[in-house]
Order: structure tokens, then sequence, then C-alpha cells
């Protein structure tokens, strides 16, 4: 058993609480991993807040990070001590009917048990004061030892910064293969993307290694702009500045509508918009945010009888296993942004100082 810190959620809707956690041995087909670097992202806030119905508490939050091996169970054979790696929300079995069909990569092995907050066995591998604590995504990074499913690992080049390439195990991942992958942006197409947060940049990213002429970016937060132009989009708009509704300002702006949309924010009124925006016959709307749980999209169903497409992504459509490493080698060849990405870099202690930087849109 290791003894470490880790930022633990007590309850709803409280900031972490930094403890001394212990860390059990992982079992057969488990990994133990010792967190290098780990990023924030809304999806731990959404969950802190109350607000997700499979949020379990006491839980250890954190999905984006980065470390390396320190010990496998018994029948691991892909990952071995030292080797460096990341973690995976969306694993990979490569066994189930969804690993094996090219159209997804939703794998479906350890989701249940996931999603209720225990290892594969149905257990936990972290105490806190002779309390359970649940773990989260399969991942848990807010904490300087975890353990993980075999299958929920990442191996990646061993000279990558892993204070940057810890965004590659959602955000940035996420935004790109939205645009790459889920949408297939073409060379000169016209591209709209609502919310320009991380994800956000991330698609626009996309949007311009995919050859687009036009990316237009969209945020009621004007702070935002300057970056998202570094990282591609040709125009920046906010929502409140017509009096028309925003949908009508791209249709107008673009001569008929965007060819493809993505919303990268969560809020089903813009998701709505997203869509709307884009050309009759075909446009392509992608839904990238995460709406909180009971909330309904709507728009007239003749939308989409005249040729328009929705779609939705979860970590932009790629295989997780497969894909995670190929990312990390485009970022060390620099065919992709990560560092531009990273704002803040702060000691583990000050993680709820994170969530407010993330919250202000800082």
């Amino acid at each position: 058993v290791i003894k470490c810190k880790a930022a633990v959620a007590w309850e709803a809707g409280k900031p972490l609480s930094i403890e001394e956690v212990e860390v059990a041995p992982p079992k057969a087909h488990e990994v133990r991993i010792k967190i290098v670097a780990t990023a924030v992202c809304h999806t731990d806030a959404y969950t802190l807040s109350g607000a997700d119905p499979e949020g379990c508490f006491p839980v250890i939050l954190g999905h984006e990070g980065a470390g390396i091996v320190e010990s496998v169970g018994e029948g691991v054979t892909k990952v071995k001590k030292g080797d460096t790696v990341i973690p995976l929300y969306i694993p990979q079995c490569g066994e189930c009917k969804f690993c094996q069909n090219p159209k997804t990569n939703l794998c479906q092995k350890i989701r249940i048990t996931q999603g209720k907050g225990v290892m594969p066995d149905g257990t936990s591998r972290f105490t806190c004061k002779g309390k359970q604590i649940y773990h989260f995504m399969g991942t848990s990074t807010f904490s300087e030892y975890t353990v993980v499913a075999d299958i929920s690992v990442a191996k990646i080049d061993a000279a990558a910064p892993l204070d940057k390439v810890c965004l590659l195990g959602c955000g940035i991942s996420t935004g790109y293969g939205a645009a790459v992958n889920t949408a297939k942006v073409e060379p000169g197409s016209t591209c709209a993307v609502f919310g320009l947060g991380g994800v956000g940049l991330a698609v626009i990213m996309g949007c311009k290694i995919a050859g687009a002429s036009r990316i237009i970016g969209i945020d009621i937060n004007k702070d935002k702009y300057a970056k998202a132009k570094e990282f591609g989009a040709t125009e920046c708009i906010s929502p409140q500045e017509s009096k028309k509704s925003i949908q009508e300002v791209l249709v107008e702006m673009t001569d008929g509508g965007v060819d493809y949309s993505f919303e990268c924010i969560g809020n089903v009124g813009v998701m709505r918009a997203a869509l709307e925006a884009c050309h009759k016959g075909w446009g392509v709307s992608v839904i990238v945010g995460v709406a909180a749980a009971g909330q309904e999209i709507s728009t007239r169903p003749f939308q989409l009888v005249t040729g328009r497409t929705w779609k939705g992504t979860a970590f932009g459509g790629w295989k997780s296993v497969d894909s995670v490493p190929k990312l990390v080698t485009e970022y060390m060849s620099k065919k992709i942004k990560v560092d531009e990405f990273v704002t803040h870099t702060l000691p583990f202690d000050k993680i709820n100082e994170a969530f407010e930087l993330m919250h202000s849109g800082k």
C-alpha cells in the first residue's frame, strides 16, 4: 500500500480537500501509476457540482493526467514498471463489439463499474481516514498515485513532457478529433465553433489542419478572441452583439450557413443554434459539449429534412489505446499544438485555485 497526497471531494458543492490517502496495489489486469501532472476539466467541475447523476462521493476526481507506471498486477502485458503513460477515461479492450466496430470508439467492457466509481471487480483501491473513496471516470488523476484497468492506459513516448501531454487525455484530443474524425472537415469549408475554451480551441486547430478556409469563433467572452485567432479562427463574434439570433447572423455572414458547426459548451440552446447555423442540404453540426442531466435538445424536424446532419462525439472519436500515442507523436513532431493550451501551472495543493481560474474563463 502506498500513502500519498490526493485531492478528495468529500461531498458535492464543496472545495476539494488535500488529504493523505492509501492506494492499494494493483490486482489482476490493473496498473498503478505515479501521476506526474494533471489538468482540470469542466467535466470534473460538473461532477463536483452535484449535477452529475453518476456522481458518487467521497471521490478522487481527475481524468486528464500523465505519469509513470509504478507497478502492474497479474496478467498485465501491454505496459510495465517505468513506462510513460496516459490514463484513459474511454478504454479500448479490443474485444467488445464496440472495439471491433470501426464506427465507434466507445469501448463498453468496464462501463458499468466505471460509472459506479469502482474498479472492474467492484471494489475501490483508495481509502482515506478509514473510508472507501470512489474512483472517477476510471482514472482519478487528482492523486499522486492511482490505479486503473490495464485497458485504460496508453503507453506513450518517454521523451514527452508530461505537464503538457496530460491534456491529450481529454480536452485537446476531444476537440481535434471532433473536427477531423467526427465531422471530417474538408479543405475549403466554412466552420463555426461555439465556445472558445480549451475544447473549442482544439476544434479550431482541427478545422485549420483539415484545410477549412473560414473558421468563425463564437463566445460571449471577447477576451478569448485573440487566442482563438492564434489557433486559426479567421474571425470571432459574440451572440450578444446583434438583435438577431446567432444562427441568423451566421446564415447571413456565410451565404446560407456554415458547412460544419461545433457546440463546445454543453448548452442545449446553443446546440440548437449550432445546428440551425448550418447550410441547407449538407451542413453538419457536432455536439461536443456535455449538457447537464435530464436536459433535452430541440429543433424543427424540417431542419433535418432539408439536409442537415446532427452528430455527437466522445473523446473526438479516437480509439484510445491506439490513438493517444499517435497524438503524442503528432505533438512531438509539431503537427498539433499542446503547449499553447496551458495558461497556468500550479502546485498540487492549489488545485482549488485551478478550478476558480477555469470558472472565470482564464
